[in-house]
């Protein structure tokens, strides 16, 4: 086994790490391709449920329509500064719709935890509010991959 895999085992987040770093943090960007091949990555907010990853998109945007042609995405998520503090995950997989599209706030139990963690995490509210611009894409990831450099210090 190479030094690379064995360092990429030691800085590797356990479960109960992965799911702590994904609730918290607020922004991922998400890697889609059009249907003329061309890559495209664009930041956006999600809300992870400790299986999938919820992504609340503009169905008017340009990652709407790549991952509606296209369900294969890719999400990395990261954070720090300094080497030794760098932490993220990438998520990849096929995206499916969930709800109505665009969402206006039709009753659907399938979004109730999705939508409550979203409420909560960025407008500090009990009930996410609608706008008929957004909808929902879960993502359950078919790969993850985690680093975390901070155990690189501890090791």
């Amino acid at each position: 086994m190479s030094g690379t895999q064995r360092r990429g085992r030691r800085i590797m987040m356990t479960p109960g790490e992965l799911d702590a770093f994904l609730g918290e943090q607020r922004t991922c960007r998400v890697a889609s391709v059009s249907a003329d091949g061309t890559p495209h990555v664009s930041a956006l907010w999600f809300a992870w449920d400790g299986t999938s990853m919820w992504l609340y998109s503009v169905v008017r945007s340009r990652r709407w329509a790549d991952l509606r042609h296209d369900s294969r995405a890719a999400v990395v998520v990261d954070t720090g500064e300094e080497y030794g503090e760098l932490r993220g995950a990438e998520l990849s997989g096929r995206v499916e719709v969930v709800g109505e599209v665009p969402r206006t706030g039709e009753l659907c139990a399938e979004l109730d935890l999705a939508e409550t963690l979203f409420a909560r995490k960025y407008f500090g509210l009990a009930e996410l509010p609608h706008d008929g611009r957004h909808a929902w894409l879960r993502l359950t990831p078919a790969k993850t991959v985690s680093w975390d450099f901070r155990k690189l210090a501890a090791g």
